[in-house]
């Protein structure tokens, strides 16, 4: 079925500015959006998505109520959320493999929406950092595509987010002061090129990294000398757009790849790490079984 604006369908958009050219209003919200001040989410209730990853929950989830990502410079950040079960699903999408990524999102959201009555499946997107290379562009083309390609009615309703409420589907520009769990892992994972994978799941209220692999690589201690510059020049895709922690991110990351020059002890047997919500609001690791 194809995409929706509005309750129209649009057809194939060979440019984000015919989009807008078409749809003024998503100028005028996302300007109402980006007016809204920034909410510092609380750590107890937020389940933060990192780049390659994707989260689906409900309003039943006693442990998530927000899904929150940010530092989407030349990635998107992709909401879809189900108004009648409240299955809601947060995405943040590089265009390593987008074609792939979509239906998996969707699939998110009407497994766990079930045979709700009513409702509608509806899309909220970010269309990333304008840069040189216009990367973002063509990313924002492909996943208005792939959601056009799947079965199900989609409804593009707004075209800028960074956190989504899950109880009320209230969509917030917010600000977070913790990544975790295991944020360390995760961003290994995702600098050696993995490819997107669902983090947890809702049935269980379980975060679960990996299993995964890598090769040792001395190589990366190369970049450890270099000045903020040159990371930023050689390891970003949109340099004048980072935030201030970037850099030290991507240290933490390559010293964390350093110390860990296998997977294998972070998986003992194979397995997942997994975490769930303790009483005072954490993520603690379960025991291994």
């Amino acid at each position: 079925m194809p995409l929706l604006v509005q309750n129209k369908k649009i057809e194939r958009l060979r440019s984000t500015a015919g989009l807008f050219a078409k749809h003024p209003h998503f100028q005028e919200n996302a300007k109402a959006f980006r007016a809204k001040a920034l909410e510092n989410v609380d750590t107890k209730c937020l389940l933060y998505v990192q780049q390659r990853e994707f989260a689906a929950t409900t309003p039943a989830d006693k442990s998530v109520t927000v899904l929150g990502s940010d530092d989407a410079t030349t990635c998107h950040l992709v909401v879809l959320r189900h108004t009648g079960s409240g299955a809601t699903c947060l995405a943040h999408c590089d265009g390593s493999s987008t074609w792939t990524e979509v239906p998996s999102i969707v699939k998110a959201v009407t497994t766990l929406s079930g045979k709700a009555s009513g409702g509608r499946l509806e899309l909220h997107l970010i269309g990333g950092f304008d840069d040189d290379r216009k990367t973002s562009h063509q990313l924002s083309l492909n996943l208005l595509a792939a959601f056009q390609k799947q079965e199900e009615d989609i409804h593009l309703v707004t075209c800028c987010i960074t956190g989504v409420n899950v109880k009320t589907g209230d969509v917030f520009p917010a600000t977070f002061s913790r990544r975790g769990p295991a944020e360390e892992l995760r961003s290994a994972q995702t600098f050696i090129g993995r490819q997107m994978v669902e983090i947890y799941d809702s049935s269980k209220e379980l975060v679960k990294i990996g299993p995964c692999e890598w090769s040792p690589n001395r190589e990366l201690i190369f970049w450890l000398t270099q000045d903020d510059i040159t990371i930023l020049q050689y390891l970003s895709t949109s340099p004048m757009a980072e935030p201030p922690h970037f850099v030290q991110h991507i240290k933490m990351t390559i010293q964390f790849l350093l110390e860990h020059p296998s997977a294998d002890s972070l998986f003992p047997g194979g397995l997942p790490q997994t975490f769930r919500r303790t009483e005072c609001g954490a993520w603690e690791r379960e025991a291994e079984q």
